[in-house]
């Protein structure tokens, strides 16, 4: 069965993960369905992007160079709280344990996926988590 993929016209997505060719493959496959993507490797880098940028989702790895996703989400949340917005965010990860899942969703992320990624499962997952209807 054919299935359409999901439209994210107009979505504004950070995407953080120190492997470049995580961010490219997911910078794409969001780009090809109308995202705008901004991307970085680093929590610093990560703030810097989202203080300005402001976007809709955040996608990140939960093991970074220079902090954990965690600590990364910590900083959003910050930034929510001086902006009024509520930043959803999706964990990737490597470590399949449960302690590790529930970590994330403790620390505040609405979805954890392990790598390797599904990209069709991340696709619904983002569209899930931002409110967007699926086209059969």
């Amino acid at each position: 069965m054919y299935k359409k993929p999901i439209s994210f016209q107009g979505l504004r997505l950070v995407i953080v993960d120190d492997d470049p060719d995580t961010i490219k493959l997911l910078g794409i496959l969001f780009e090809l369905e109308g995202a705008e993507v901004k991307t970085a490797t680093s929590v610093k880098q990560a703030i810097e992007i989202i203080s300005s940028f402001q976007p809709d989702i955040l996608i990140s790895d939960i093991c970074l160079p220079d902090e954990d996703g965690y600590s990364l989400l910590k900083k959003v949340r910050k930034l929510d709280a001086q902006t009024g917005r509520r930043t959803p965010a999706i964990a990737l990860s490597a470590y399949i344990i449960e302690d590790d899942r529930r970590n994330a969703y403790l620390a505040g992320y609405q979805r954890y996926l392990h790598k390797p990624i599904n990209l069709d499962l991340l696709a619904v997952a983002v569209a899930d988590v931002v409110g967007i209807s699926q086209c059969a």
